[in-house]
């Protein structure tokens, strides 16, 4: 009797910690204790967000144990765990440190033109980016800023080889990348990813470092050009797309 009511105890309490509940908060500036309005907040697990209104405060579904990840441009991003004493209380104050920014000299050197547009298209580099179709596939593969004869080759390299990068990033999340699809859905976060190119909401929902981003699309054949300029919800495509296709191609294999 006494094992069975240990063990009716320990489902309720299983129950309870994965239960949704709303969790409210307010966020304030670290400095000035004002309250800080159109903050972002993510939840990690379920990739959903809200932003904080003009005096601070939000609310947002969350489990105990979820982590929210709390943005806004020029503050240091944080993470907050939802505990159990915040799902009791319902509600937390949260601080943002505004970042310390270090200027840095920039030398702009402009193109000589010479007014004559023939002449002056030539003197303007324009990069060049190729994309390899694949049959079956609804998209191709960039294959850089110069042409590129073993880009195909390279690609269907990394995805059959057990011991490439790509091949382990795509087989080892699988979970984190079917979320890539739900990110999308959700107004907060896409807004949020496509006015930004920090690469930093990605690489926490992905669990990969920024700098894996980079050889991650590499690997995928996009070009420099576009790792550098593309904004964080055209990085999110451009990462979605190529697994989507390694997929496909995982099947044939």
């Amino acid at each position: 009797m006494r094992k069975l009511a240990s063990l009716l105890l320990f489902l309720l309490a299983a129950t309870a910690f994965g239960q949704q509940v709303t969790v409210a908060g307010t966020i304030v500036n670290d400095g000035s204790m004002a309250p800080m309005g159109n903050v972002n907040v993510i939840n990690i697990n379920t990739v959903k967000g809200t932003v904080s209104d003009s005096k601070g405060k939000f609310e947002i579904a969350a489990s105990v144990s979820d982590t929210l990840h709390i943005t806004m441009i020029g503050y240091k991003s944080i993470r907050v765990r939802v505990t159990n004493d915040w799902v009791k209380n319902r509600t937390t104050t949260i601080h943002m440190t505004e970042k310390a920014y270090a200027l840095e000299e920039v030398v702009v050197r402009p193109y000589n033109l010479t007014g004559y547009l023939e002449v002056d298209a030539k003197l303007i580099p324009i990069p060049e980016n190729y994309r390899y179709s694949i049959s079956g596939l609804p998209a191709g593969y960039e294959a850089g800023e110069a042409y590129s004869p073993n880009a195909f080759g390279r690609v269907l390299g990394s995805i059959f080889n057990p011991a490439d990068m790509l091949y382990n990033f795509f087989g080892k999340k699988p979970k984190e990348l079917r979320r890539l699809r739900e990110m999308k859905k959700d107004d907060t976060v896409r807004n949020l990813l496509e006015s930004k190119y920090d690469r930093e909401m990605i690489s926490v929902l992905l669990g990969v470092d920024k700098k894996d981003l980079g050889e991650i699309l590499q690997r995928c054949n996009y070009s420099e050009a576009f790792i550098r300029d593309a904004n964080d919800l055209q990085i999110l495509d451009a990462i979605s797309a190529c697994y989507e296709e390694y997929k496909i191609l995982k099947k044939q294999q």
